[in-house]
């Protein structure tokens, strides 16, 4: 029986001037033919998996592809060819556009002209039964009012900028999990084979050890149904007290200890989304990967940088690409008001730049400035899928845009200061109220809060309580201010040295 991949779909979108990679399952050594926009090509079913290549084409649409062994035929409508972006990480990428700031008036007036549209995978843990028949049900949708309420709003605003700005049709494939670690999108040679990653197995194989398939399959049910009966108390005391914390609703109702026990069921163990998720669109072919996350791998920042390239490395390598533009949202600003300020972001943010830095073809959207203190999924995502756009624009498409704030470049010991160079900052600073952020430490690695002086593209910071400096940082914090910019609009990028 000829299956085809459940991402081809009606209202589908294809990558234009790219190969086109179609797959599905079939009958042994029956000759399957794909057939778009006047083109044709035929594959072999072997071991019961069929692949074929259609050759590169411009963007268009809407066209009609069939796809035949001679005795089955599936036929997709409405497929338009335009640009292809995979939206991966953890809740600030799931976020929907419902619940985005500005959504909901954006809904009611939402119809296909925003030439968006939207492919979400389906969140599913496990590859049992019902993961195949909720699979089936999966689809391409173009925008409107009722079709997009659940479409990632930081995917959203990239691909209406992005379409408006090129022209053509923008598809987006969502493939994201709120509260998920990067270990999860990534298969489990990636973790045991590095010293730094290893730990996410081992500690996994720790907390179920002795216990057997069915034993984690019965733990995990009982914990879902605790969830549902904790989750309808909750709504309970929202009703009566709308600012009811998440704290405080543990300490009347128990710990929800979310995400429950992370066993074989459980979607949040290494590696098990990766399998579910990942490889359920993977080789669909598209333009580049736009990646929100590192909340949830806060516990261990000194291995960010490790776990990030990684998945880089492992997702252009499954796609067949080592050089597919990835983009990265370095995390904004954010600290729960009852938590010290643990500094363990900034490391996600340093980790999240040197990525940058180091690894070809990514970018990086800076919105240290769009955090809410207090709330870890600030709603307003406009500026994060528009600063996303504009490094898209500018790294991978070669527009003249201006896509980044200032960035620090490098430094000199000067009259007993520091005098800070930056990319990205030769028209000046912008600041807004009064500058601030900066701190200098000696030898004893002790910082201090530094004075200031701005000039076009320089930064001096000095400290009396500093004679010989030798380190620096900038809103080193996991929550505060942002006061400089440049005229983008986008803030100076944290940093230390």
């Amino acid at each position: 029986m000829l299956k085809v991949a459940n991402i081809f779909s009606n209202d589908m979108v294809l990558q234009r001037d790219k190969n086109i990679v179609v797959w599905g399952l079939g009958d042994e050594e029956r000759t399957v033919t794909v057939s778009l926009n006047g083109v044709t090509v035929t594959t072999q079913v072997r071991d019961g998996k069929w692949v074929a290549i259609l050759p590169p084409m411009s963007a268009g649409g809407e066209y009609e592809m069939t796809v035949t062994d001679g005795c089955t035929e599936r036929k997709f409508c409405r497929v338009m060819i335009g640009e292809v972006w995979f939206c991966g990480g953890q809740s600030n990428m799931e976020l929907e556009l419902q619940n985005a700031k500005g959504g909901k008036e954006i809904l009611e007036t939402l119809t296909t002209d925003c030439n968006v549209r939207f492919y979400y995978t389906q969140k599913r843990g496990t590859l049992d039964e019902m993961f195949y028949e909720d699979e089936n049900n999966t689809a391409w949708a173009q925008a409107s009012k009722d079709n997009s309420r659940a479409w990632s709003a930081v995917g959203f605003f990239f691909g209406r900028k992005l379409a408006a700005d090129l022209g053509v049709t923008v598809g987006l494939i969502g493939c994201n999990w709120g509260g998920t670690s990067a270990s999860a999108w990534v298969d489990r040679a990636t973790l045991e084979g590095s010293e730094e990653l290893k730990s996410y197995v081992e500690e996994y194989e720790k907390r179920n050890e002795g216990k057997t398939v069915e034993e984690q399959i019965k733990e995990y049910k009982a914990y879902q149904k605790f969830e549902r009966e904790w989750d309808r108390k909750y709504g309970e005391l929202l009703k009566d007290d709308p600012s009811m914390s998440w704290e405080k609703a543990n300490e009347i109702l128990g710990d929800k200890n979310w995400p429950g026990p992370i066993n074989c069921v459980n979607p949040f163990r290494p590696s098990g989304l990766y399998e579910t998720m990942v490889m359920r669109v993977c080789p669909y072919t598209i333009k580049g990967f736009l990646y929100y996350q590192g909340e949830s791998d806060d516990h261990k920042p000194d291995s960010y940088y490790t776990l990030l390239t990684s998945l880089i490395k492992l997702w252009r390598e499954k796609w067949g690409d080592d050089e597919l533009p990835f983009i990265i949202v370095q995390l904004p600003m954010f600290k729960y008001a009852a938590d010290p300020d643990y500094k363990h972001w900034c490391k996600i943010r340093e980790a999240q730049m040197r990525a940058f830095k180091t690894v070809k073809n990514t970018g990086i959207a800076v919105i240290s400035d769009c955090g809410e203190f207090n709330e870890i999924h600030p709603k307003d995502k406009v500026p994060v899928g528009e600063r996303l756009c504009l490094q898209a624009e500018k790294l991978f498409y070669r527009m003249d845009v201006k896509a980044f704030g200032p960035i620090y470049k490098s430094h000199i010991f000067r009259d007993g200061g520091i005098e800070l160079s930056f990319d990205h900052a030769e028209n000046g600073f912008v600041v807004k109220g009064e500058a601030q952020g900066f701190e200098i430490a000696g030898a004893d690695g002790e910082f201090v809060t530094a004075d200031i002086t701005i000039d076009v593209g320089k930064i001096f910071i000095k400290s009396d309580k500093v004679s010989q400096p030798l380190h620096a940082r900038y809103n080193w914090f996991n929550y505060c201010d942002v006061t400089l910019y440049n005229e983008t609009g986008i803030p100076l990028a944290p940093f230390r040295f």
